[in-house]
């Protein structure tokens, strides 16, 4: 067990090496990494009520007692933030986890039957003929205004996205001859699209969770900021911006301190997956 596991790590390193070469990318991962840290510990290590309200401490500038300063209601900022990060990032994982689970399944099932390609792509192109904060905003009104149907809505607007890339991609792989051997062999096809399609579909994939992840983010804080997304009383990045828009010529901060999370948050998502899609690209890995 220890040697397999000694083997896997030695195995592991050169590609970590490779990902983590590039100043920025090591920098983007250290970002998230610290972001979700605090926010899956900080609720562990402190009690402290991040909806206290104190009309006393309103509005008052960052300070050595409030790091970002008060909001209109007392509240401490950051206080709000670490702990909103819990909801944003939560919003990021189930969108890129529900898009990638029905996208992949969308692409696989258009690109591989010949019957199926035509009616589900013209569905994906209309779709994806709406600018996704329009189709996010008609999709939530239908839906109605809580957590859950944000997320589902965000899951809905980019599960083309997916569909398109998967589907680009089993085109070539179905065409490819162990896909033929497979078939020769009388292997059936569900086992093709699980055990030959889809491992070479990993690289795709995993590229557009971290891009998905950061646009959910970026989306969640539009449709809160329109007035059409998570309820004010939970403390997204997004409903904070959207909150603090009547304070913003008096207290800056509490504004520009929950944007700089959500923008360091999207950006070091967006340096990642470049990274990722650099590691995974052949072009790039033989000229390395």
């Amino acid at each position: 067990m220890r040697a397999s596991l000694l083997s896997r790590w030695r195995a592991a390193m050169p590609v970590a090496r490779r990902l983590f070469g590039r100043k920025i990318v090591l920098a983007a991962a250290l970002v998230l990494l610290l972001v979700t840290g605090v926010a899956v510990l900080y609720p562990l290590l402190s009690d402290a009520d991040p909806g206290a309200i104190e009309i006393g401490q309103r509005l008052h500038a960052p300070s050595l007692e409030h790091w970002a300063g008060t909001d209109e209601l007392g509240r401490d900022v950051m206080l709000r933030i670490v702990h909103g990060a819990r909801y944003s990032l939560l919003i990021g994982v189930v969108t890129a986890a529900g898009a990638v689970l029905f996208g992949t399944l969308m692409g696989m099932l258009a690109g591989f039957f010949r019957r199926l390609d035509a009616p589900l792509m013209r569905v994906v192109d209309a779709m994806m003929s709406f600018p996704d904060i329009l189709l996010g905003i008609a999709l939530v009104s239908i839906l109605g205004v809580s957590l859950w149907n944000v997320m589902l809505a965000l899951v809905i607007v980019y599960t083309p996205r997916v569909a398109r890339v998967v589907r680009a991609t089993t085109l070539v792989l179905r065409e490819l001859l162990f896909v033929d051997a497979a078939r020769a062999l009388g292997v059936r096809t569900p086992k093709i699209l699980c055990k030959h399609i889809l491992p070479n579909l990993m690289s795709p994939i995993l590229v557009q969770v971290t891009f998905i992840f950061a646009y959910a983010i970026l989306a969640e804080a539009g449709l809160s900021f329109l007035g059409v997304g998570v309820p004010p009383d939970i403390p997204t990045w997004g409903t904070m911006i959207a909150g603090s828009l009547d304070y913003a010529d008096r207290a800056f901060w509490t504004i520009f301190c929950p944007g700089l999370a959500i923008v360091l948050t999207a950006l070091s998502l967006q340096m990642l997956g470049d990274g990722v899609r650099d590691l995974l690209d052949p072009k790039l890995r033989k000229a390395a």
